[in-house]
């Protein structure tokens, strides 16, 4: 299992740990359904009248070198590029919670699977 740094820009700066392609992969799907709850959410909204259907929040664990949890709920957003992940990284020396943008995220995965192959 082939293990390479996965950088997630966040707020004032980012951060870099070990993340597999697999791993990036499942994320990458995940973030995917996260989309598309969220476009639901944001068309009901748009369309007016009728109350949006709630939708189950994303939540995605990995665990290697570290400890990934990335969390989303789709219904407080009102589009896809307003939304933000709560993210959580640690280890046993550090632990980093922070938030990022959803779009920032899914376009830093998208660079770690086209540098990795």
């Amino acid at each position: 299992m082939s293990l390479t740094q996965l950088t997630l820009n966040i707020g004032e700066g980012s951060v870099s740990f070990s993340f597999t392609p697999q791993a990036a992969k499942e994320l990458q799907a995940s973030l995917a359904e996260l989309m598309q709850k969220l476009r639901a959410v944001s068309a009901t909204k748009a369309g007016g009248g009728t109350k949006p259907t709630p939708q189950k929040p994303m939540e995605y664990q990995y665990t290697g070198d570290i400890f990934l949890e990335i969390f989303c709920n789709p219904n407080i957003w009102p589009t896809p590029f307003a939304a933000k992940l709560l993210i959580s990284l640690r280890d046993d020396r550090i632990r980093l919670t922070t938030e990022a943008e959803l779009t920032r995220v899914i376009e830093d995965l998208n660079h770690y699977l086209d540098s990795v192959g």
